[in-house]
Order: structure tokens, then sequence, then C-alpha cells
């Protein structure tokens, strides 16, 4: 038939099943749902807070800087493409970007989810004033990650998916109180 001749029904299918003896089946095919999984079970990094000022020592009524900084492990961090997953007959990669961080400063108070990883002295605006001494304030960022797939070296797609990191590191924070006193020479 040349091209321009109109369509002719030869014939419904619906489903592998209802294929012609002589017709192969399509390749499986992995799910978004599969898709979705083998991204959160991806390993992941998990962030430490850094502290300024340094040597996790800060004063009550002194502005304290926080900021999410991850490690050099084999574990993934935002801004990393995985290897290749084979997902059924898809070889799939993942691109790691971050999603929220949840400060928790140990004095019992939290930013709550934010997209700021923080920062230094003095622009960072991840910050926390404590208003008593603790001695020791356990201080941790909670994460979630996200990011895009790509099957077959194909277009990069947005996961619509979270992985929330868990046991995140707490790092321990001294909060002392500085007393000014005038003495005589």
């Amino acid at each position: 038939m040349p091209a321009t001749a109109p369509w002719v029904l030869v014939g419904e299918y619906c489903g592998a099943d209802a294929l012609p003896a002589d017709v192969p089946p399509p390749p499986a095919v992995p799910s978004l749902g599969d898709i979705q999984r083998a991204f959160r079970a991806l390993p992941f990094s998990t962030p430490t807070v850094s502290i300024q000022p340094v040597g996790n020592l800060t004063l009550v009524n002194l502005p304290t800087f926080y900021r999410a900084t991850w490690s050099n492990d084999a574990g993934l961090q935002p801004g990393e493409i995985s290897q290749p997953v084979q997902l059924l007959t898809w070889s799939v990669q993942f691109r790691v970007t971050a999603h929220t961080y949840d400060y928790h400063f140990g004095d019992g108070t939290s930013t709550g989810p934010v997209t700021d990883a923080g920062g230094v002295y003095p622009d960072g605006a991840i910050r926390h004033t404590y208003t008593r001494p603790i001695a020791a304030a356990h201080v941790r960022v909670d994460t979630t990650l996200t990011g895009q797939f790509r099957a077959n070296g194909g277009p990069w797609v947005d996961l619509d998916t979270v992985a929330d990191l868990q046991n995140e590191p707490v790092t321990t924070l001294h909060v002392a109180s500085a007393h000014a006193r005038l003495v005589t020479h």
C-alpha cells in the first residue's frame, strides 16, 4: 500500500497475551514505581553539621552558623550521578539533588524543612542563638534527597519522589555562658 493510503483495520490486539503466535512480546519495562524504589534504595552519603564558631563551642546569645557538609565516602550525594542500575530491560542512572534540610539544634528547636544547606559566618542563612547554657547540645541535620533519572542514556526526567536519609550523625556542641568582670590593677 502506498504511504498515502487510508488506514485499514486488520485486527485488534490488547496486551502481550493477545499477540499472534509469530509476533514476539514487547520487552519488559520498569514502572515509574520500580524506578522510584530503586532510587530510594541507592547507597547515599549522610551529611554532618559544620558549625561556626569552630571547635564545637559557642556562647549564649551569640549567633551560631550551621552548614550541611557531605563526606567523601562511596555514597551518593547532591550533584552526583549514580552508576547504571539494571531494571528489567532498562539501564537507569540517577542524578541526585538535595530536597530539604531540617536542622535540629539540640535545645528542642529546629528549622523545619528548608531548602538551604546553610553556610558560614557572616552570610550563612542557617543560624541559631542559644538562650541558655547546654553542656551537650546534640545537633544534627535531617535530609531528604530527590533527583532525576534517565533510561538507556535518554533525557533526564524528574523522579517525583524523595529518599529520606536516616541516622544522620550527631555533632555535640557545648553552649557556654561568658561573664565579664572588671578588676583593679
